[in-house]
Protein backbone atom coordinates (compact mmCIF):
# COMPACT_ATOMS: atom_id res chain seq x y z
CA UNK A 1 0.00 0.00 0.00
CA UNK A 2 1.01 3.55 -0.37
CA UNK A 3 2.15 5.60 2.43
CA UNK A 4 3.18 9.06 2.94
CA UNK A 5 7.08 8.67 4.36
CA UNK A 6 5.75 10.27 6.76
CA UNK A 7 -5.44 -5.79 35.19
CA UNK A 8 -3.81 -8.02 37.07
CA UNK A 9 -1.26 -7.39 39.82
CA UNK A 10 2.01 -8.28 38.01
CA UNK A 11 3.94 -11.26 38.99
CA UNK A 12 7.35 -10.09 40.73
CA UNK A 13 9.94 -9.82 38.02
CA UNK A 14 13.57 -9.65 38.48
CA UNK A 15 15.02 -5.94 38.55
CA UNK A 16 17.16 -7.05 35.56
CA UNK A 17 13.78 -7.33 33.26
CA UNK A 18 13.11 -3.74 33.16
CA UNK A 19 16.00 -2.81 30.71
CA UNK A 20 16.64 0.60 29.96
CA UNK A 21 15.68 1.39 26.34
CA UNK A 22 19.20 2.61 24.99
CA UNK A 23 20.78 0.39 22.12
CA UNK A 24 23.80 -1.18 21.32
CA UNK A 25 24.30 -0.98 17.65
CA UNK A 26 23.56 -3.72 15.38
CA UNK A 27 26.61 -5.09 13.83
CA UNK A 28 25.30 -5.88 10.09
CA UNK A 29 28.80 -7.78 9.04
CA UNK A 30 26.57 -10.75 8.94
CA UNK A 31 24.07 -9.07 6.53
CA UNK A 32 26.86 -7.85 4.34
CA UNK A 33 28.96 -11.12 3.90
CA UNK A 34 25.49 -12.03 2.94
CA UNK A 35 24.84 -14.90 5.81
CA UNK A 36 21.69 -14.72 7.66
CA UNK A 37 21.18 -14.38 11.16
CA UNK A 38 18.14 -16.04 12.48
CA UNK A 39 18.68 -14.91 16.00
CA UNK A 40 18.87 -11.25 15.93
CA UNK A 41 15.71 -9.78 17.85
CA UNK A 42 15.35 -6.21 16.51
CA UNK A 43 17.04 -3.55 14.44
CA UNK A 44 17.90 -1.39 17.60
CA UNK A 45 20.33 -4.60 18.38
CA UNK A 46 20.05 -4.20 22.32
CA UNK A 47 21.12 -7.13 24.47
CA UNK A 48 18.19 -8.19 26.93
CA UNK A 49 18.05 -10.32 30.03
CA UNK A 50 18.39 -14.32 29.52
CA UNK A 51 15.07 -16.45 30.52
CA UNK A 52 17.91 -18.84 32.59
CA UNK A 53 18.85 -15.86 34.60
CA UNK A 54 15.13 -14.67 35.68
CA UNK A 55 13.30 -18.02 36.23
CA UNK A 56 13.42 -20.26 39.28
CA UNK A 57 13.52 -23.40 37.83
CA UNK A 58 13.51 -24.86 34.34
CA UNK A 59 9.80 -25.60 34.16
CA UNK A 60 8.65 -23.42 31.41
CA UNK A 61 4.70 -22.92 31.96
CA UNK A 62 2.13 -20.35 30.96
CA UNK A 63 -1.46 -19.70 31.94
CA UNK A 64 -3.86 -16.68 31.55
CA UNK A 65 -3.98 -14.57 34.39
CA UNK A 66 -7.77 -13.98 35.69
CA UNK A 67 -9.37 -10.84 34.66
CA UNK A 68 -6.52 -10.01 32.03
CA UNK A 69 -8.09 -10.40 29.24
CA UNK A 70 -10.22 -8.55 26.52
CA UNK A 71 -11.18 -9.02 22.97
CA UNK A 72 -13.34 -6.43 20.54
CA UNK A 73 -14.32 -6.93 16.44
CA UNK A 74 -12.18 -4.04 14.77
CA UNK A 75 -14.34 -4.76 11.62
CA UNK A 76 -15.90 -7.76 9.71
CA UNK A 77 -13.00 -10.50 9.68
CA UNK A 78 -10.60 -9.11 11.44
CA UNK A 79 -10.50 -8.55 15.67
CA UNK A 80 -8.44 -7.39 18.26
CA UNK A 81 -7.57 -9.27 21.93
CA UNK A 82 -5.45 -8.20 24.85
CA UNK A 83 -4.30 -11.89 27.11
CA UNK A 84 -1.81 -11.37 30.15
CA UNK A 85 0.36 -14.57 29.96
CA UNK A 86 1.78 -15.69 33.24
CA UNK A 87 5.48 -17.06 32.55
CA UNK A 88 8.32 -17.65 34.36
CA UNK A 89 9.96 -14.68 34.35
CA UNK A 90 6.30 -12.73 35.21
CA UNK A 91 3.23 -11.65 33.52
CA UNK A 92 3.55 -10.67 29.64
CA UNK A 93 1.30 -8.91 28.09
CA UNK A 94 0.62 -10.53 24.36
CA UNK A 95 -1.62 -8.91 21.63
CA UNK A 96 -3.42 -10.51 18.87
CA UNK A 97 -4.70 -9.27 15.22
CA UNK A 98 -6.80 -12.57 13.92
CA UNK A 99 -8.01 -12.29 10.70
CA UNK A 100 -10.12 -14.62 7.98
CA UNK A 101 -7.77 -14.02 4.81
CA UNK A 102 -10.65 -14.90 3.09
CA UNK A 103 -13.22 -12.30 4.65
CA UNK A 104 -14.74 -10.52 1.74
CA UNK A 105 -13.32 -6.55 1.81
CA UNK A 106 -10.45 -7.64 3.91
CA UNK A 107 -7.21 -7.32 2.93
CA UNK A 108 -3.72 -7.50 3.73
CA UNK A 109 -0.64 -5.29 2.41
CA UNK A 110 2.76 -4.10 3.15
CA UNK A 111 2.85 -0.57 3.76
CA UNK A 112 6.06 1.56 3.70
CA UNK A 113 6.66 5.24 2.83
CA UNK A 114 7.50 6.81 -1.11
CA UNK A 115 11.01 5.45 -0.54
CA UNK A 116 12.28 2.08 0.12
CA UNK A 117 15.11 3.99 2.73
CA UNK A 118 12.65 6.28 4.72
CA UNK A 119 10.59 6.02 8.10
CA UNK A 120 8.34 6.53 9.54
CA UNK A 121 6.05 5.70 12.70
CA UNK A 122 3.42 2.47 11.56
CA UNK A 123 0.22 4.94 12.57
CA UNK A 124 1.27 7.39 10.43
CA UNK A 125 0.98 5.08 7.66
CA UNK A 126 -1.62 3.47 8.23
CA UNK A 127 -3.72 6.47 8.58
CA UNK A 128 -2.31 7.98 5.20
CA UNK A 129 -3.28 4.59 3.79
CA UNK A 130 -6.55 4.18 5.51
CA UNK A 131 -5.60 1.16 6.51
CA UNK A 132 -7.53 -0.12 9.99
CA UNK A 133 -4.97 -1.81 11.55
CA UNK A 134 -1.39 -3.09 11.36
CA UNK A 135 2.15 -4.19 12.69
CA UNK A 136 5.69 -3.16 12.33
CA UNK A 137 7.49 -5.48 9.77
CA UNK A 138 11.01 -6.03 8.14
CA UNK A 139 14.43 -5.40 10.01
CA UNK A 140 16.28 -2.49 8.89
CA UNK A 141 19.45 -0.60 8.55
CA UNK A 142 18.89 1.29 11.89
CA UNK A 143 22.03 2.87 12.21
CA UNK A 144 22.30 3.86 8.66
CA UNK A 145 20.39 4.36 5.75
CA UNK A 146 16.94 3.01 7.47
CA UNK A 147 16.16 0.91 4.91
CA UNK A 148 14.77 -2.89 5.02
CA UNK A 149 16.38 -5.96 5.05
CA UNK A 150 14.76 -8.24 3.68
CA UNK A 151 11.94 -8.59 0.47
CA UNK A 152 9.48 -6.36 0.25
CA UNK A 153 6.40 -6.42 -2.06
CA UNK A 154 3.52 -4.62 -2.40
CA UNK A 155 0.11 -4.79 -3.84
CA UNK A 156 0.48 -1.14 -5.91
CA UNK A 157 4.23 -0.88 -6.25
CA UNK A 158 4.95 -4.53 -6.69
CA UNK A 159 8.97 -5.59 -6.26
CA UNK A 160 10.03 -2.74 -3.57
CA UNK A 161 13.60 -4.51 -2.50
CA UNK A 162 15.13 -8.22 -2.16
CA UNK A 163 18.46 -9.89 -1.60
CA UNK A 164 19.77 -13.18 -3.18
CA UNK A 165 20.49 -14.04 0.14
CA UNK A 166 20.89 -13.53 3.50
CA UNK A 167 17.59 -12.31 4.76
CA UNK A 168 15.29 -14.46 2.95
CA UNK A 169 12.28 -15.58 5.26
CA UNK A 170 9.14 -13.92 4.31
CA UNK A 171 5.84 -13.86 4.57
CA UNK A 172 4.14 -13.49 1.49
CA UNK A 173 0.44 -13.60 -0.10
CA UNK A 174 0.55 -16.14 -3.59
CA UNK A 175 -0.93 -15.78 -6.62
CA UNK A 176 -3.94 -17.58 -5.23
CA UNK A 177 -4.29 -15.12 -2.43
CA UNK A 178 -3.13 -17.73 0.01
CA UNK A 179 -0.81 -16.58 3.13
CA UNK A 180 2.60 -18.54 2.81
CA UNK A 181 5.85 -18.38 4.65
CA UNK A 182 9.11 -19.29 3.38
CA UNK A 183 11.95 -18.65 1.57
CA UNK A 184 11.87 -15.97 -0.82
CA UNK A 185 15.13 -14.91 -3.09
CA UNK A 186 15.79 -12.19 -5.40
CA UNK A 187 16.57 -13.53 -9.31
CA UNK A 188 18.28 -10.81 -10.99
CA UNK A 189 20.87 -10.17 -13.65
CA UNK A 190 22.16 -7.86 -16.77
CA UNK A 191 21.17 -9.03 -20.02
CA UNK A 192 23.69 -8.38 -22.74
CA UNK A 193 23.17 -9.70 -26.60
CA UNK A 194 20.89 -12.12 -25.16
CA UNK A 195 23.34 -13.15 -22.42
CA UNK A 196 24.06 -12.91 -18.87
CA UNK A 197 26.74 -10.33 -18.23
CA UNK A 198 26.68 -10.05 -14.71
CA UNK A 199 24.68 -11.26 -11.60
CA UNK A 200 23.08 -8.74 -9.25
CA UNK A 201 23.07 -9.41 -5.61
CA UNK A 202 20.34 -7.10 -4.18
CA UNK A 203 17.25 -4.82 -5.32
CA UNK A 204 17.11 -1.70 -3.33
CA UNK A 205 19.17 -3.05 -0.19
CA UNK A 206 20.93 -0.62 2.51
CA UNK A 207 24.68 -2.63 1.66
CA UNK A 208 26.46 -3.71 -1.28
CA UNK A 209 28.05 -7.08 0.02
CA UNK A 210 31.80 -7.67 -0.74
CA UNK A 211 32.68 -8.56 -4.37
CA UNK A 212 28.79 -8.28 -5.11
CA UNK A 213 26.52 -5.48 -7.39
CA UNK A 214 23.12 -4.55 -6.12
CA UNK A 215 20.69 -2.75 -8.45
CA UNK A 216 19.13 1.06 -7.34
CA UNK A 217 15.73 2.12 -8.79
CA UNK A 218 13.55 5.12 -8.40
CA UNK A 219 11.91 3.12 -5.60
CA UNK A 220 15.13 3.86 -3.16
CA UNK A 221 14.97 7.25 -3.93
CA UNK A 222 18.65 9.22 -4.46
CA UNK A 223 21.49 7.69 -4.63
CA UNK A 224 23.31 7.03 -1.72
CA UNK A 225 27.21 7.33 -1.89
CA UNK A 226 29.24 5.53 0.76
CA UNK A 227 26.58 4.42 2.85
CA UNK A 228 25.73 1.79 0.88
CA UNK A 229 29.73 0.65 0.04
CA UNK A 230 30.29 1.01 3.87
CA UNK A 231 33.45 2.92 2.35
CA UNK A 232 35.04 0.80 -0.04
CA UNK A 233 37.51 2.17 -2.17
CA UNK A 234 37.29 -0.12 -5.46
CA UNK A 235 33.64 0.34 -6.40
CA UNK A 236 32.14 1.46 -9.53
CA UNK A 237 28.29 2.30 -10.81
CA UNK A 238 26.45 1.98 -13.77
CA UNK A 239 23.72 4.09 -14.96
CA UNK A 240 21.46 2.00 -17.38
CA UNK A 241 18.23 4.04 -18.84
CA UNK A 242 15.82 2.73 -21.75
CA UNK A 243 17.98 -0.59 -22.01
CA UNK A 244 21.37 1.96 -22.35
CA UNK A 245 24.21 2.35 -20.62
CA UNK A 246 24.49 5.63 -20.27
CA UNK A 247 27.94 6.21 -17.62
CA UNK A 248 30.31 4.12 -16.07
CA UNK A 249 32.43 5.74 -13.54
CA UNK A 250 34.92 4.31 -10.79
CA UNK A 251 33.32 6.19 -8.09
CA UNK A 252 29.36 6.09 -6.38
CA UNK A 253 27.56 9.58 -6.67
CA UNK A 254 25.32 10.95 -3.67
CA UNK A 255 21.91 12.68 -3.53
CA UNK A 256 21.33 12.16 -7.32
CA UNK A 257 17.78 11.53 -8.20
CA UNK A 258 17.44 7.80 -9.64
CA UNK A 259 16.06 7.77 -13.10
CA UNK A 260 16.56 4.14 -15.11
CA UNK A 261 18.64 1.77 -12.79
CA UNK A 262 21.77 2.38 -10.84
CA UNK A 263 24.26 -0.61 -10.72
CA UNK A 264 26.74 -0.54 -7.46
CA UNK A 265 29.65 -2.84 -7.10
CA UNK A 266 32.34 -3.14 -4.46
CA UNK A 267 35.62 -5.16 -4.96
CA UNK A 268 35.16 -8.23 -7.48
CA UNK A 269 31.46 -6.90 -8.19
CA UNK A 270 32.96 -3.16 -9.52
CA UNK A 271 35.74 -5.46 -11.49
CA UNK A 272 32.62 -6.93 -13.56
CA UNK A 273 30.96 -3.90 -14.17
CA UNK A 274 33.60 -2.76 -16.14
CA UNK A 275 32.55 -4.85 -18.94
CA UNK A 276 29.50 -2.63 -19.45
CA UNK A 277 30.79 0.26 -21.97
CA UNK A 278 29.13 3.37 -22.54
CA UNK A 279 26.10 3.51 -25.48
CA UNK A 280 26.00 -0.78 -25.14
CA UNK A 281 22.42 -1.91 -25.02
CA UNK A 282 21.53 -4.23 -21.85
CA UNK A 283 18.65 -4.97 -20.01
CA UNK A 284 18.55 -5.26 -16.55
CA UNK A 285 15.79 -8.22 -15.58
CA UNK A 286 14.83 -8.83 -11.62
CA UNK A 287 12.06 -10.82 -10.31
CA UNK A 288 12.00 -13.17 -7.32
CA UNK A 289 12.35 -16.78 -6.77
CA UNK A 290 8.71 -17.18 -6.24
CA UNK A 291 6.45 -16.03 -8.80
CA UNK A 292 3.50 -14.05 -8.77
CA UNK A 293 4.05 -12.53 -5.17
CA UNK A 294 1.40 -10.07 -4.42
CA UNK A 295 2.44 -8.93 -1.01
CA UNK A 296 5.61 -9.92 0.87
CA UNK A 297 7.62 -9.03 4.20
CA UNK A 298 10.26 -10.41 5.74
CA UNK A 299 11.97 -11.47 9.13
CA UNK A 300 14.37 -13.84 10.75
CA UNK A 301 13.91 -16.60 11.96
CA UNK A 302 10.76 -19.23 11.33
CA UNK A 303 9.63 -20.03 14.92
CA UNK A 304 6.99 -22.95 13.59
CA UNK A 305 6.94 -25.03 10.15
CA UNK A 306 3.59 -27.19 9.24
CA UNK A 307 2.98 -27.16 12.88
CA UNK A 308 6.05 -28.29 14.54
CA UNK A 309 8.05 -25.49 16.77
CA UNK A 310 11.61 -25.86 15.15
CA UNK A 311 12.85 -22.82 17.09
CA UNK A 312 15.18 -23.79 20.14
CA UNK A 313 16.35 -20.19 21.09
CA UNK A 314 15.13 -20.31 24.32
CA UNK A 315 17.54 -17.13 25.80
CA UNK A 316 16.94 -13.74 25.67
CA UNK A 317 14.09 -11.78 26.83
CA UNK A 318 12.16 -9.42 24.40
CA UNK A 319 9.56 -7.43 22.61
CA UNK A 320 8.33 -10.00 20.00
CA UNK A 321 6.53 -8.91 16.67
CA UNK A 322 5.65 -12.13 15.54
CA UNK A 323 3.09 -13.39 11.90
CA UNK A 324 1.28 -17.19 12.01
CA UNK A 325 -1.12 -18.74 9.72
CA UNK A 326 -3.97 -21.39 10.76
CA UNK A 327 -4.34 -22.76 7.40
CA UNK A 328 -6.82 -25.38 9.11
CA UNK A 329 -8.94 -22.54 9.63
CA UNK A 330 -7.95 -19.75 7.10
CA UNK A 331 -6.68 -17.59 9.81
CA UNK A 332 -4.02 -15.39 10.35
CA UNK A 333 -2.49 -14.20 13.64
CA UNK A 334 -0.07 -11.09 13.82
CA UNK A 335 0.80 -10.61 17.46
CA UNK A 336 3.07 -8.18 19.65
CA UNK A 337 3.82 -9.37 23.04
CA UNK A 338 5.54 -6.35 25.54
CA UNK A 339 8.62 -6.31 27.48
CA UNK A 340 11.55 -4.66 28.61
CA UNK A 341 8.84 -3.37 31.55
CA UNK A 342 8.23 -4.16 35.31
CA UNK A 343 4.73 -5.30 33.58
CA UNK A 344 5.64 -7.36 30.62
CA UNK A 345 8.58 -8.92 30.73
CA UNK A 346 9.04 -10.22 27.23
CA UNK A 347 9.77 -13.45 25.51
CA UNK A 348 11.80 -16.07 24.03
CA UNK A 349 11.50 -17.14 20.54
CA UNK A 350 10.83 -20.71 21.84
CA UNK A 351 8.02 -19.20 24.34
CA UNK A 352 6.67 -17.10 21.24
CA UNK A 353 6.71 -20.23 19.07
CA UNK A 354 4.98 -22.20 21.54
CA UNK A 355 2.17 -19.90 22.00
CA UNK A 356 1.91 -18.89 18.41
CA UNK A 357 1.68 -23.02 18.09
CA UNK A 358 -1.05 -22.93 21.12
CA UNK A 359 -2.92 -20.64 18.60
CA UNK A 360 -3.13 -22.88 15.83
CA UNK A 361 -1.29 -21.45 14.03
CA UNK A 362 1.17 -24.37 11.58
CA UNK A 363 3.68 -21.68 10.42
CA UNK A 364 4.83 -19.01 12.46
CA UNK A 365 7.99 -15.94 11.13
CA UNK A 366 9.72 -13.57 13.89
CA UNK A 367 9.80 -10.50 12.74
CA UNK A 368 11.55 -7.43 13.59
CA UNK A 369 11.20 -6.51 17.78
CA UNK A 370 12.29 -4.61 20.43
CA UNK A 371 11.84 -1.01 20.59
CA UNK A 372 10.26 -1.62 16.93
CA UNK A 373 7.59 -3.63 17.69
CA UNK A 374 4.15 -1.75 17.47
CA UNK A 375 0.49 -2.27 17.35
CA UNK A 376 -1.91 -0.20 15.72
CA UNK A 377 -5.62 -1.09 15.83
CA UNK A 378 -9.24 0.78 16.96
CA UNK A 379 -10.32 0.26 20.20
CA UNK A 380 -13.14 -1.36 21.41
CA UNK A 381 -15.12 2.43 20.49
CA UNK A 382 -13.54 2.73 17.01
CA UNK A 383 -10.83 4.84 17.82
CA UNK A 384 -7.37 4.25 16.52
CA UNK A 385 -4.54 4.33 18.49
CA UNK A 386 -1.13 2.46 19.54
CA UNK A 387 -2.51 -0.60 21.51
CA UNK A 388 0.78 -1.81 22.74
CA UNK A 389 3.39 -0.12 24.92
CA UNK A 390 6.49 0.28 22.57
CA UNK A 391 9.22 -0.35 24.83
CA UNK A 392 10.89 2.75 23.64
CA UNK A 393 8.32 4.39 25.40
CA UNK A 394 7.34 6.44 22.12
CA UNK A 395 6.37 4.46 18.39
CA UNK A 396 9.71 3.83 16.78
CA UNK A 397 10.20 5.58 13.04
CA UNK A 398 10.51 1.96 11.22
CA UNK A 399 10.38 1.28 7.26
CA UNK A 400 7.68 -0.89 6.93
CA UNK A 401 4.56 -2.55 7.91
CA UNK A 402 2.06 -5.28 7.34
CA UNK A 403 -1.59 -3.45 7.36
CA UNK A 404 -4.95 -4.71 7.29
CA UNK A 405 -7.52 -2.38 5.31
CA UNK A 406 -11.38 -2.91 4.94
CA UNK A 407 -13.44 -1.90 2.08
CA UNK A 408 -17.17 -2.39 3.11
CA UNK A 409 -18.99 -4.08 0.39
CA UNK A 410 -21.98 -2.50 -1.20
Amino acid sequence: MRGTGVFVASVAILSSVATTNTSTALSYTDYVTGKPHPGVHSSGGATGPRLSDVRAGSERWRSAVAGGSEAWQVVPGLSYSRTTLLEPQGAVQVHVLTATWNERGLSVDQVSGSTVASRSSLSGWLAADRDVAGVNADFFDITDTGAPLGVGVDRERKLLHAPRSGWNNTFFIDSTGAPRIGQVSLAARVVRNGKTAVRLRGFNLPHVARDSINVYTGAWGRTAGSQVVDGASRVRQVHVRNHVVRSNRAEVTSGAVITGKILVGRGRGAIALRGLKVGQRVSVVAGLSSPAIRVAVSGSAQLVRNGQVITVDNGELHPRTAIGIDRDKHLLHVLVADGRSESSGGLTLLQLGDYMDSLGDEDVLNLDGGGSSTMVAPDADGVSGVRNTPSDGHERLIANGLAFRYTALG
